[in-house]
This record gives structure tokens, C-alpha cells and sequence, in this order.
């Protein structure tokens, strides 16, 4: 079996690496904070120093980790993957990050022989618990094929979307679709509370027809209940959102809904949201109807 390497352990990557851990991988991890890899040490993982000493064996080499920054840190900063990684290995990037930035870091990798797919992944904390996610994944077809049975450990839908930077505009499609909808269930349920409608009845009534969605059925009672912790923070989503709009602005694509949730969302993060789940734009909503 290949070695693996996992670089990036929090809420999405620990049980994603556990996934490949427990197929009965040799697994080398790194991560910031070493105590997060407690778990996996204990179940027979490696520990190491840093990105390139993780590399340094792997065939493969996972990582999930925040933002682009962060990603070009541990692909080629001064102790990072690129230093050490095996000729012909695959860096398979978890991350949702810049597109333009994925296909740059790709050809740095290219010049040592390695190929970088960008992978980032939907489904949220519960998916990668139950390594049910969604991952949408662009690079090298030949590369992909080698990564797929990998991917498998940790995903339901693997697709394989195109050339380098695919993966992330895909993602980037889905947030725009997560966000909006994430809006449009929360100004409905404002609708119908500033109308005396029992929420949680409105939410049976129309979740099993047309506007039945996944925000719907997994937030709208959340936010009824008025539980905001999160499977998903604001605060990334904001990131993402950054992400969208920069890429529609390179592409000239006018995107009205999704600029109009980013500052939606800007205004819950100053109401000290930041760090609550997405569901929390629904008490942003309600102070702009008046509802207390």
C-alpha cells in the first residue's frame, strides 16, 4: 500500500486522515498545534516536524489546512513540500483556495516532478466524519486516477472536473449555491415569523416540494431554535465568498446575490458572529425586520 502523508488536522482534516489511517495506510502527519494529532499518533501514525519531513516518503501527500496563504506556506515555504517530495508523487490539496494560485503552486510542483490536484471538498464536519463528502478535483487525469481509490476512503462523490484549477472553481460554484440558498432560507423564515406562522410547521409544509433544499432541512430548524453552533463557520464561508467574487472579477462575471450575501454575512460577523455556524445570517435578517 502507498505511504500517504496528511498535513493539516483540524475539523475537516483529523477524521479525513483518520479515514486513510484506518484503510491501513502508513500514515506521516503534521499539523501547527501537535496535540491534534494525538489521536492518530495513538492509532499508529507518524509524527513529523514539518510539511517537507512529511513528504519526505510519501507517494502521497494530503492537505487541508485554511486559506491560500496557508497552502503556499506548506507547499513551498522554507520547510515545505516541495523541499523534499518524491518525483512522481501526488499532492492532493483539500483546501478551497484561489484557482489562479492552485494552477501557479501546480507548476512549482511540476518543475520537481510532482503533480498537485486541487480537491476541495463539500458535506461540511458531518461529512467528514462519516466520509460521505463531496470532493470536486482538478489536475492531471492520470494523476486523479492514482488518487481516486484514496479519495474513496474519505468521499462519496468523487469528480473529476478538469485541469488544474477545476476543482476550485467547482467548489467556488458550490458556495455560491450553498450561500444564496443559505439567504433565501433565512428571508423566508423571517417572512413567515413576522407573519405569526409556526416556523417549524412551515418548514414541513414546503421542504418536501420545490423548495425543499439541503439548507432547509439541516439549518432552517437551527435557526428556529436559534442554535448557532457550527458545522460551518461564517467566517470561511466569508472566505469563500472572497474567493467567488475575486474569480468573477477576473472573469467579468457579475455575480449580484453572491456580493449581496458577502455583506450580509460582513454584518453578521461585526454582530460577533464570525465564528458561529452559517445559519446565524438568519439573525441578521431578523433585526432588518424588526424582530427581537
Amino acid at each position: 500500500m502507498p505511504s500517504l502523508a496528511f498535513i493539516g488536522l483540524g475539523i475537516m482534516g483529523l477524521p479525513m486522515a483518520g479515514h486513510l489511517l484506518g484503510a491501513g495506510h502508513q500514515l506521516r502527519v503534521f499539523t501547527r498545534t501537535k496535540a491534534k494529532a494525538d489521536a492518530l499518533l495513538r492509532r499508529g501514525a507518524r509524527w513529523c516536524e514539518s510539511p517537507a519531513d512529511a513528504a519526505r516518503e510519501a507517494e502521497f501527500v494530503f492537505v487541508c489546512v485554511t486559506d491560500t496563504p496557508d497552502v503556499r506556506d506548506v507547499l513551498l515555504g522554507d520547510a515545505g513540500v516541495v523541499k523534499t517530495v518524491k518525483r512522481g508523487a501526488v499532492v492532493v490539496d483539500h483546501s478551497t483556495i484561489s484557482p489562479a494560485a492552485t494552477r501557479e503552486m501546480a507548476h512549482e510542483l511540476s518543475l520537481r516532478g510532482a503533480h498537485l490536484l486541487d480537491a476541495p471538498v463539500s458535506g461540511g464536519q458531518g461529512g467528514a466524519q462519516q466520509a460521505t463528502l463531496a470532493v470536486m478535483v482538478g489536475g492531471d487525469r492520470d494523476a486523479f486516477d492514482r488518487a481516486e481509490p484514496l479519495l474513496r476512503h474519505v468521499g462519496k462523490t468523487i469528480t473529476y472536473c478538469g485541469p488544474s484549477g477545476a476543482g476550485q472553481l467547482t467548489k467556488l460554484v458550490n458556495q455560491i449555491l450553498v450561500s444564496v440558498t443559505n439567504l433565501a432560507v433565512s428571508e423566508a423564515l423571517v417572512f413567515a415569523k413576522k407573519n405569526g406562522l409556526n416556523l417549524k410547521t412551515t418548514i414541513d409544509a414546503v421542504a418536501g416540494g420545490a423548495a425543499g433544499s439541503w439548507q432547509l432541512a439541516n439549518l432552517g430548524p437551527k435557526m428556529v431554535d436559534g442554535d448557532l453552533r457550527p458545522g460551518f463557520m461564517i467566517d470561511l464561508q466569508q472566505k469563500d465568498l472572497r474567493l467567488v467574487l475575486q474569480s468573477a472579477e477576473q472573469s467579468q462575471a457579475s455575480m449580484p446575490a453572491a456580493s449581496l450575501v458577502h455583506q450580509l454575512f460582513t454584518a453578521a460577523q461585526a454582530a460577533g458572529h464570525g465564528k458561529d455556524g452559517t445559519q446565524a445570517l438568519f439573525t441578521v435578517l431578523e433585526k432588518l425586520a424588526a424582530i427581537h
